[in-house]
């Protein structure tokens, strides 16, 4: 099964003493790149974070947003961190000014007190810290979960355009093969004109002769290119249908594809194959461009 490396996933959990919201985002990327924006009485805990995607999201760009706000009586043993908070204030407000809109403070206000680090946690009780990070970690795996059904999603939308651009190709190389019926006796006839000229030429090299056929030859027929290219085609849907996604692996398959494609082109010396190389050369391109975003 695909799967690719666009997902989201966000999830929202509230106890007694705090309200946790996690959001992760990730885009295509070819290593597993973690960014994390985590509160800094938790920052203790990034690392166990980043192991927790790291064994959850195999590759990819992550983008990991931690906010928790305190709620009931957790509120009381924490304060604002006003600083930072109207750092944050002065910041979006000037954003909002360079876009050339007059924003709502309030909402302002509301947006900043949600930024990492607004709230200075004086809490000392370990207890309350342990439950409190207990809470957090069921947070973080259920925003890993929504993030790689999500992942899973966007894969099987992704084999299903594949699948169209497989079927696009491989009817346009059974046209070839067609027009390569037509265009054999084309061929045959120019090399008998030149097999004439040679023969009546009183320079006449037999040596020579056998070296110009056996070049014209190899360079019009395109019969090994064609099963190589109907060979690449069946197995590229056949990894794609694997178990496993390997988007590097599929990338691979398409790199043949494109050569053989281009050596078809490059020997048919055929107007209409021509026509039809460069439809594969656009289907082909589409191919590419979607393996970079599969995991």
């Amino acid at each position: 099964m695909l799967k690719s490396m666009t997902g989201y996933g966000v999830s929202n959990i509230e106890s007694e003493s705090i309200n946790v919201t996690v959001e992760i985002k990730t885009l295509n990327s070819k290593f597993l790149d973690i960014y994390c924006r985590v509160p800094r009485n938790y920052s203790e805990r990034e690392i166990e974070i980043r192991n927790l995607i790291t064994q959850s999201l195999e590759r990819g760009k992550v983008e990991f947003t931690l906010t928790v706000q305190p709620v009931g009586k957790a509120v009381a043993s924490t304060s604002v961190n006003r600083p930072l908070v109207s750092a944050y204030y002065q910041d979006l407000s000037e954003t909002a000014g360079s876009l050339g809109f007059a924003p709502d403070t309030t909402e302002l206000l509301r947006i900043a007190l949600q930024m990492p680090n607004a709230y200075n946690n004086e809490t000392v009780d370990e207890s309350s810290r342990e439950n409190d990070w207990a809470q957090i970690k069921v947070a973080v795996m259920e925003a890993l979960r929504k993030c790689s059904v999500f992942r899973e999603q966007e894969g099987r939308m992704t084999a299903d355009k594949f699948a169209e651009y497989i079927a696009t190709i491989q009817n346009l190389l059974d046209q070839v093969a067609e027009q390569d019926k037509t265009r054999i006796p084309a061929v045959r006839e120019r090399l008998e004109k030149q097999v004439r000229d040679l023969l009546t030429d009183d320079n006449f090299d037999p040596n020579r002769f056998e070296q110009e056929l056996i070049y014209y030859v190899e360079k019009f027929d395109i019969s090994e290119e064609k099963i190589r290219l109907a060979n690449h085609l069946t197995y590229f849907t056949e990894t794609m249908k694997a178990s496993e996604s390997n988007g590097k692996k599929l990338n691979f398959i398409a790199q043949e594809i494109g050569r053989e494609i281009n050596t078809i082109g490059s020997k048919a010396n055929d107007a209409t194959i021509q026509h039809l190389v460069v439809q594969m050369k656009d289907e082909l391109e589409k191919i590419k461009e979607q393996t970079m975003n599969i995991i």
